[in-house]
Protein backbone atom coordinates (compact mmCIF):
# COMPACT_ATOMS: atom_id res chain seq x y z
CA UNK A 1 0.00 0.00 0.00
CA UNK A 2 1.50 3.09 -1.08
CA UNK A 3 0.64 6.62 0.96
CA UNK A 4 0.00 9.35 -1.71
CA UNK A 5 -0.25 12.00 1.09
CA UNK A 6 3.43 12.37 1.33
CA UNK A 7 4.87 13.27 -2.11
CA UNK A 8 8.41 11.72 -2.84
CA UNK A 9 10.99 14.40 -2.23
CA UNK A 10 12.45 16.36 -5.36
CA UNK A 11 15.84 15.52 -6.73
CA UNK A 12 18.36 17.90 -4.78
CA UNK A 13 15.77 18.18 -1.82
CA UNK A 14 17.66 16.10 1.39
CA UNK A 15 15.46 13.55 3.13
CA UNK A 16 14.05 14.08 6.57
CA UNK A 17 16.04 12.18 9.08
CA UNK A 18 16.08 8.78 9.55
CA UNK A 19 13.71 9.06 12.54
CA UNK A 20 11.05 10.28 11.06
CA UNK A 21 10.70 8.28 8.16
CA UNK A 22 7.26 5.96 9.02
CA UNK A 23 5.54 5.21 12.26
CA UNK A 24 6.63 2.68 15.38
CA UNK A 25 3.79 1.16 17.18
CA UNK A 26 4.42 -1.12 20.28
CA UNK A 27 1.55 -3.72 21.19
CA UNK A 28 0.26 -4.20 24.71
CA UNK A 29 2.22 -7.75 25.22
CA UNK A 30 5.11 -6.24 24.22
CA UNK A 31 5.15 -4.02 27.06
CA UNK A 32 3.55 -6.31 29.66
CA UNK A 33 6.25 -9.61 28.60
CA UNK A 34 9.03 -6.13 29.65
CA UNK A 35 7.36 -5.46 33.07
CA UNK A 36 6.89 -9.10 33.54
CA UNK A 37 10.50 -9.52 33.41
CA UNK A 38 11.67 -6.14 34.85
CA UNK A 39 9.70 -7.56 38.03
CA UNK A 40 10.50 -11.24 37.95
CA UNK A 41 14.25 -9.84 38.48
CA UNK A 42 13.78 -7.91 41.49
CA UNK A 43 14.66 -10.20 44.45
CA UNK A 44 11.99 -11.28 47.06
CA UNK A 45 8.94 -11.52 44.27
CA UNK A 46 7.75 -14.98 44.48
CA UNK A 47 5.27 -14.79 41.68
CA UNK A 48 3.71 -12.56 39.65
CA UNK A 49 -0.46 -12.79 39.67
CA UNK A 50 -2.91 -13.38 42.51
CA UNK A 51 -2.32 -15.67 45.27
CA UNK A 52 -4.42 -18.60 43.55
CA UNK A 53 -2.14 -20.48 41.25
CA UNK A 54 -3.81 -23.11 40.75
CA UNK A 55 -4.94 -22.91 37.11
CA UNK A 56 -2.02 -21.16 35.66
CA UNK A 57 0.40 -24.38 37.35
CA UNK A 58 -2.20 -26.56 35.48
CA UNK A 59 -1.86 -24.89 32.41
CA UNK A 60 1.79 -24.55 32.44
CA UNK A 61 2.65 -28.62 32.89
CA UNK A 62 0.98 -29.10 29.50
CA UNK A 63 3.74 -30.15 27.04
CA UNK A 64 4.43 -27.10 24.91
CA UNK A 65 3.21 -24.69 26.78
CA UNK A 66 5.62 -21.98 28.44
CA UNK A 67 5.15 -19.64 31.06
CA UNK A 68 3.49 -16.67 30.57
CA UNK A 69 5.78 -13.84 31.51
CA UNK A 70 2.94 -11.23 31.02
CA UNK A 71 0.94 -12.91 34.03
CA UNK A 72 -0.14 -10.45 36.83
CA UNK A 73 0.62 -7.33 34.58
CA UNK A 74 -1.75 -5.65 32.85
CA UNK A 75 -0.89 -2.17 30.10
CA UNK A 76 -2.47 0.82 28.72
CA UNK A 77 -0.07 1.86 25.88
CA UNK A 78 -0.71 4.90 24.21
CA UNK A 79 1.19 6.57 20.97
CA UNK A 80 4.08 7.86 23.79
CA UNK A 81 2.90 7.05 26.94
CA UNK A 82 2.44 3.53 29.01
CA UNK A 83 0.88 2.53 32.50
CA UNK A 84 0.80 -0.71 34.03
CA UNK A 85 -0.97 -2.51 36.98
CA UNK A 86 0.98 -5.53 38.17
CA UNK A 87 0.07 -7.70 40.70
CA UNK A 88 2.72 -9.54 43.19
CA UNK A 89 2.93 -12.17 45.62
CA UNK A 90 5.98 -11.55 47.24
CA UNK A 91 8.22 -13.72 49.79
CA UNK A 92 7.62 -13.52 53.28
CA UNK A 93 9.72 -11.37 55.76
CA UNK A 94 10.06 -8.99 52.78
CA UNK A 95 9.39 -5.22 53.42
CA UNK A 96 6.75 -4.84 50.70
CA UNK A 97 6.85 -1.11 50.53
CA UNK A 98 10.29 -1.15 49.86
CA UNK A 99 9.88 -3.89 47.42
CA UNK A 100 6.93 -2.16 45.43
CA UNK A 101 9.82 0.67 45.24
CA UNK A 102 12.15 -1.17 43.48
CA UNK A 103 9.83 -3.35 41.39
CA UNK A 104 8.29 0.33 40.41
CA UNK A 105 11.66 1.58 39.52
CA UNK A 106 13.03 -1.65 37.55
CA UNK A 107 9.83 -1.54 35.94
CA UNK A 108 10.01 2.23 34.82
CA UNK A 109 13.37 2.20 33.62
CA UNK A 110 12.93 -1.61 31.42
CA UNK A 111 10.56 -0.25 29.81
CA UNK A 112 11.22 3.18 29.14
CA UNK A 113 15.00 1.99 27.91
CA UNK A 114 13.08 -0.48 25.54
CA UNK A 115 10.22 1.18 24.34
CA UNK A 116 11.13 4.80 24.35
CA UNK A 117 7.76 5.43 26.06
CA UNK A 118 7.12 7.29 28.95
CA UNK A 119 6.01 5.12 31.76
CA UNK A 120 3.09 7.90 33.87
CA UNK A 121 2.37 5.05 36.40
CA UNK A 122 3.10 1.81 37.77
CA UNK A 123 0.22 0.66 40.13
CA UNK A 124 1.38 -2.80 42.26
CA UNK A 125 -1.18 -4.78 44.52
CA UNK A 126 0.24 -7.28 46.57
CA UNK A 127 -2.35 -9.69 46.30
CA UNK A 128 -0.53 -13.09 48.58
CA UNK A 129 2.73 -13.63 50.78
CA UNK A 130 4.69 -16.80 49.77
CA UNK A 131 5.66 -18.53 53.06
CA UNK A 132 8.59 -20.59 53.62
CA UNK A 133 7.51 -23.69 54.54
CA UNK A 134 4.26 -23.09 51.83
CA UNK A 135 4.36 -25.57 48.35
CA UNK A 136 3.67 -24.14 45.67
CA UNK A 137 0.78 -25.51 43.12
CA UNK A 138 3.74 -25.91 40.57
CA UNK A 139 6.15 -28.11 42.65
CA UNK A 140 4.90 -31.81 43.04
CA UNK A 141 3.46 -33.26 45.90
CA UNK A 142 5.68 -36.07 47.79
CA UNK A 143 4.51 -39.03 47.20
CA UNK A 144 2.46 -41.22 49.72
CA UNK A 145 3.91 -44.52 48.69
CA UNK A 146 7.44 -45.77 47.97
Amino acid sequence: MTDISKPAPKPGESLPPSGERGHTSIAVGVVEKIAGMAARDVEGIHALGSGSRGFGAVRERVPGTRTNVSKGVKAEVGEKQAALDIELVVEYGVPIAALAAVVRSNVISSVERMTGLQVVEVNIAVNDVHLPDEQDDDEPAESRVQ
